[in-house]
């Protein structure tokens, strides 16, 4: 049998899909809301409590996918949804269950990506409007691209923008046949009508992990063009961090690293776009 279960005290994994596993996978939400209309799920208890209030960590297959189950019990989006994953995401179930069963007495929110990455892709993207909105927030970020606005000063600064920019503009240009321009002013600059339109009509043709993953990565990095290259798997989580820091890498070679600033963001970055690379991945 397929069975799957972290324990607390031996960090070990089962892997379930019988009838008793089943009938017990059932979430903590209930038919009836508190009086301010939130949810009663696994995601949300720890948000409210921040305390580790289950034993167990497991993986099980129900009806054509996978669930991760605390104390046997299927987790449950901050909507309520059953966070249920395609069979194919069996790497994104496992870093989802390994998220949980890391956390100790005291719940880290931020330790948990793998799981807010994937509850967004099921509770937002499977509505045309709420998609159609996410389209039109990321297409805006074309206007404001990080990697389209280049300076002329410092050398260090121009010198980063040339290596590690300017080729990923060129891919951008040939991959999608789209014109992007370069501005060296933030006042008043627009990319054209027709490359957004081409652009909208690749988000369209994203699938709801797709569209999760590029929200994210982009927001993270405040680059469209990082995030489209991203999630088409032109550059890996390494590559998007490193041009997504250009200006801060230059900062740090003129004046020195900040302690506890940016060595933090050199880890965050990675783990957030680490999480969006790894709702891609599929398996067999």
């Amino acid at each position: 049998m397929y069975r799957g279960l972290f324990s607390r005290s031996t960090a070990r994994v089962r892997f379930s899909c019988d009838s008793s596993v089943h009938s017990f996978s059932r979430s903590f939400a209930t038919a009836s809301l508190p009086p301010d209309g939130t949810v009663v799920s696994e995601t949300n208890r720890a948000e409210a409590t921040l305390k580790r209030f289950w034993e167990t960590v497991g993986i099980s297959k129900r009806d054509d996918g996978l669930t991760v189950t605390l104390d046997m019990r299927a987790l449950k989006t901050p909507s309520g949804k059953t966070l249920l994953l395609p069979r194919n995401k069996r790497l994104v179930a496992t870093l989802i269950a390994n998220e949980w069963e890391n956390q100790e007495t005291l719940l880290k929110p931020h330790a948990l990506p793998m799981t807010s990455i994937a509850s967004r892709a099921i509770d937002a993207f499977h509505d045309k409007k709420t998609c159609s909105e996410v389209r039109e927030s990321l297409l805006n970020y074309l206007d404001t691209d990080t990697i389209c606005f280049h300076h002329d000063d410092p050398p260090p600064l121009v010198e980063l923008q040339h290596k590690y920019w300017d080729p990923l503009i060129e891919w951008a240009k040939s991959t999608f046949n789209i014109d992007i321009q370069v501005f060296t002013s933030i006042l008043l600059h627009s990319q054209s009508a027709e490359t957004r339109a081409k652009l909208d009509v690749i988000l369209t043709e994203m699938n709801p992990w797709e569209l999760a993953a590029m929200e994210r990565a982009t927001y993270v990095t405040k680059s469209f063009l990082i995030a489209l290259a991203l999630v088409k798997r032109h550059l890996t989580v390494e590559e998007a961090a490193v041009a997504a820091q250009v200006e801060v890498s230059s900062q740090i070679q003129r004046w020195g690293e900040v302690e506890d600033s940016h060595d933090v963001d050199f880890h965050d970055i990675r783990r957030q776009l680490g999480s969006a690379a790894c709702l891609l991945t599929n398996s067999l």
